[in-house]
């Protein structure tokens, strides 16, 4: 969990995907997610954690619905929402963080 501490108190935004390789919604991102990466370059990161290796974190952040999307910015949670997203309305969301 510490861990996950470090990551979020980037001072840039942190956009998190959280999945399984076994829900068809979460796979049908992985695309999306990659092309919201390319976008947004070093003005943000973006992170995958599967809930399947990280179980006690999603426990911990009440992870129910797949894909989960978040974005902390200063270790704080700014947005957050469940189920399939265009890539555009990604990174808008993120950039409204910046």
């Amino acid at each position: 969990m510490s861990k996950f501490g470090e990551l979020i108190s980037a001072q840039v935004p942190v956009l998190i995907d959280f999945y399984t390789d076994w829900n068809e919604s979460s796979v049908s991102m992985h695309p999306v997610i990659r092309d919201v990466a390319a976008a947004l370059g070093d003005k943000a990161k973006v992170i995958k954690i599967d809930v399947e290796k990280n179980q006690e974190l999603a426990d911990a952040l009440r992870i129910k619905g797949l894909p989960t999307l978040m974005i902390y910015k200063g270790g704080q949670m700014i947005w957050r929402q469940s189920g399939e997203l265009d890539a555009n309305s990604i990174i808008n969301r993120v950039q409204e963080s910046f």
